[in-house]
């Protein structure tokens, strides 16, 4: 242990240390901060969008040409007033016209004004918004919300009461739930979909875990092929065990991974936290708070697990090549089961109730990422993903057992790859 120990931290010291860690990371971190940020430089260079700015802006001001529609236009004013939007408001002058308004506007006193036309065949006139710039979609939403609002009360008159009108403007939303989940003692209150923060944060986290696990995979797989083709593992196996040289390289790259993803994860909360980034989020209905911590647990369970099973199979098929030139074609196998668990939860990800996810969640190879989505969605039952975490920590002794006398035979057969026939001969020969 003492030298498996040392073998860890040569490891994560050597690469750690190297240039090409560093400028990764460095790289990395700048293009999560600047893609985190990229609405916020939409708002700086978009040519002055009206209302499309960050918090502290001064509301818009759009006057209200009152002539031909006094009734809508008071009925308008007072309504936005009522909602206290801070983000635009109304000024109504009776006394001005349009050719004053549309001098108020070119002047910078407002931002631009509406104006009702008459609609042929219909009660309520059609209004159009004059602005010296393009107005944000933000604003002309709420500000169509209000219409119609007034629309209704415009229409309606006294035939229907105030809690009557409230009633018809308050929209319906449609609440689904999984019958399954119920059946299996799931929570009776979760919904058979995710909310939009929690979609993000299952999408990035099945990002991470095939990028990290390719990254450091190969990782394993080129030094141990590099050691083997310059002869250093010679060297190496005379003084250290096999077992603790492929076990120290697994766990002191794991921990260089772990590094680089706290890493990310600081850039990461560093930037939603900024206000502007806030505001964004607030604008999108994204409240961090609603970010379910079950899905961050388990993720860094399956995280954590799915990467020692792709680790030991990249080590054993490290060690059975000789030249760095064929690792590449090695390990096509295993970059391919990766790829298939990444669609799987990717394409899969808006139905996490189909049979396929079903079926991938106790699956090893798939597992760690498909029972995630389910998690996210709230749809998997604790016995799920307790057997899920079970079959997946069996395959990893499993494997790994594997992997370790793969390793014993590998590290010293030269030459033209193994066939399975000589591998499984020079195996039986050693006994962990």
């Amino acid at each position: 242990m003492n030298k498996m120990g040392t073998i860890i931290g040569f490891t994560f010291k050597n690469k750690v240390k190297t240039k090409s860690f560093v400028v990764t990371t460095i790289v990395l971190a700048l293009l999560i901060s600047i893609g985190l940020n990229v609405p916020y430089f939409i708002t700086l260079f978009n040519g002055g969008s009206i209302g499309g700015g960050a918090a502290g802006d001064h509301p818009v001001n759009i006057g209200l040409l009152s002539a031909g529609q006094p009734e809508v236009s008071e009925k308008l004013e007072k309504f936005s007033s009522a909602q206290g939007d801070q983000a635009y408001r109304f000024i109504a002058d009776g006394t001005k016209d349009e050719a004053a308004l549309k001098a108020d506007a070119e002047s910078g006193l407002t931002d631009g004004y509406l104006k009702f036309e008459a609609a042929q065949g219909q009660e309520f006139p059609q209004p159009i918004l004059y602005s010296t710039e393009e107005v944000s979609p933000q604003i002309i939403a709420s500000i169509e919300a209000a219409l119609q609002s007034v629309k209704l009360d415009v229409v309606v008159k006294d035939v229907l009461t105030a809690e009557q009108k409230e009633l018809i403007n308050t929209p319906v939303k449609v609440s689904e739930q999984s019958l399954s989940a119920e059946e299996a003692g799931a929570d009776a209150g979760s919904e058979n979909g995710m909310s939009p923060i929690n979609y993000i944060v299952v999408y990035l986290l099945i990002i991470l875990l095939f990028t990290s696990t390719m990254m450091t995979g190969n990782m394993i797989a080129s030094e141990i092929t590099a050691e083997k083709s310059s002869r250093i593992m010679e060297i190496l196996i005379t003084s250290v065990s096999p077992l603790s040289q492929m076990f120290g390289k697994i766990i002191g790259i794991f921990m260089v991974g772990m590094l680089q993803i706290g890493i990310f994860g600081a850039v990461v909360a560093g930037n939603v936290l900024l206000p502007h980034n806030r505001d964004v989020l607030s604008d999108f209905s994204l409240n961090l708070s609603d970010v379910n911590i079950a899905v961050i647990v388990y993720g860094l369970i399956f995280y954590i697990l799915g990467y020692f099973l792709y680790a030991v199979m990249f080590a054993a098929i490290g060690s059975m090549v000789s030249r760095t030139e064929e690792l590449g074609q090695a390990v096509l196998p295993i970059t391919m089961l990766s790829l298939v668990s990444f669609y799987i939860a990717i394409f899969s990800i808006a139905t996490p109730n189909i049979l396929l996810l079903k079926v991938a969640s106790f699956i090893p190879f798939t597992s760690p990422t498909a029972i995630l989505v389910r998690i996210g969605a709230g749809v998997a039952p604790t016995w799920e993903i307790l057997v899920s975490l079970a079959i997946l920590v069996v395959s990893i002794f499993i494997f790994g057992w594997l992997a370790a006398k793969i390793y014993r035979t590998g590290v010293l057969m030269y030459g033209k790859r193994p066939t399975f026939k000589e591998l499984f001969k020079a195996m039986k020969a050693y006994k962990i």
